[in-house]
């Protein structure tokens, strides 16, 4: 493992409760994450929250042990105290809406706590008044154009699956944290994703994954023209984004769609009101710390704009998207989390981006509860607050 030092001053990092460690890397280049211990994140004072929170700005993941015995409602009241004003689920409440949606298979709502979701893998049970579900792991076989062939992954190959941010991107903005608590690990040996993108890359993960890259590090990585660019751009996101682009088949690093045509046209989409495509800047600006990050979500996008030009054809958009954001998937800067039961994972939606990793078996048991809500304030590009149409 690779010894990472803090950016801030041990006095800066740590109360008489609260202290953070780096997290566990085999590469210099993850210079992201704390290891927070055990905490009693309900009672958290004002202060230990306020220390919380500069950690996941700064750090942007922050991981929290022996949660098991967090419920849904604190979970919800914990992930509410970054955004007091924050109060929908941040893919909004609309079941027409998400049953069209490439995402109904990967979550379902806690009935007496909504902002809630279960998401995981295997049968489950008479579980926080849910009878009985069988959930799915959201693989690249239902989602890449090429997935891996059953002898791969017998040979212990895998793929990352969709690289993105957690956000509606139509209407509601993005939220500001999500929290994800594992209550159920599934058993088994490390895997090796493999890239498959014309590129001998592949990184060793454990079983189940999820895995973070930095969108500062994404940016600050770029060239002089690159971030000239980046920092000139805006994005357009298709209305309802997640029904637009269903049908459409992703690249085998879990990096963004193949242009072929398949996604909806404007006649095909449920009801939308022009007034709430969501319009971001391609930069975004760290309240705390100020650093850029290179914040997108590849698969929603419709246009791109650079400085109020539109690049005007969708194929060209998603290669300069991905010629920005490849380099900053490379194994030595990707932390994937080796989970274990009771793990609370904090992350900041505004500065990393993430990726279910793996293939499931049918009876492999992955139990995980997820939250963010969409939040009271759009983030803020470099040089002020986005524009939202």
């Amino acid at each position: 493992m690779v010894a990472r030092s803090f950016d801030l001053a041990p006095a800066a990092l740590a109360t008489p409760k609260l202290t953070f460690a780096p997290l566990a890397t085999t590469s210099s280049e993850v210079d992201f994450g704390v290891d927070a211990g055990t905490l009693d994140l309900p009672g958290l004072s004002s202060e230990e929250f306020t220390e919380l929170e500069r950690a996941v700005l700064t750090h942007h993941v922050v991981v929290v042990r022996g949660q098991r015995g967090l419920t849904p409602r604190e979970q919800l009241e914990l992930t509410r105290r970054f955004d007091p004003a924050a109060l929908a689920y941040g893919h909004g409440h609309r079941p027409e809406i998400m049953q069209a949606s490439v995402l109904v298979q990967d979550l379902v709502s806690i009935p007496d706590c909504p902002q809630v979701k279960l998401l995981g893998n295997g049968r489950v049970r008479d579980h926080e008044g849910i009878a009985d579900v069988t959930l799915t792991h959201p693989s690249h076989h239902a989602f890449h154009r090429t997935p891996l062939t059953r002898e791969r992954e017998a040979r212990g190959l895998t793929r990352f699956y969709r690289w993105h941010l957690d956000a509606a991107l139509y209407e509601l903005h993005p939220p500001r944290v999500t929290t994800l608590l594992a209550l159920d690990v599934p058993e088994g040996p490390d895997q090796t994703v493999v890239y498959d993108d014309g590129s001998a890359d592949e990184l060793h993960v454990s079983l189940g994954t999820t895995a973070f890259v930095s969108g500062s590090k994404a940016f600050d990585t770029l060239s002089p023209t690159q971030k000239d660019f980046a920092l000139r751009t805006r994005v357009r996101y298709a209305p309802h984004p997640y029904v637009w682009m269903r049908h459409a088949r992703a690249r085998a690093n879990g990096l963004g769609l193949f242009s072929e045509g398949r996604e909806l046209t404007r006649d095909e989409l449920p009801v939308y009101d022009d007034d709430k495509v969501t319009t971001l800047p391609l930069v975004w600006k760290n309240p705390l710390t100020g650093r850029p990050s290179l914040q997108v979500h590849a698969y929603c996008v419709e246009e791109l704009f650079v400085e109020d030009e539109p690049i005007g054809d969708l194929d060209e958009c998603r290669r300069l998207l991905y010629e920005l954001m490849r380099p900053a998937i490379a194994p030595a800067r990707v932390y994937a989390h080796r989970w274990q039961p009771g793990d609370l994972v904090i992350f900041n939606n505004r500065g990393v981006w993430h990726s279910v990793v793996g293939a499931l078996e049918p009876d492999a048991r992955r139990v995980y509860h997820q939250c963010n809500l969409a939040a009271s304030e759009a983030p803020r590009g470099v040089e002020g607050a986005c524009r939202t149409s």
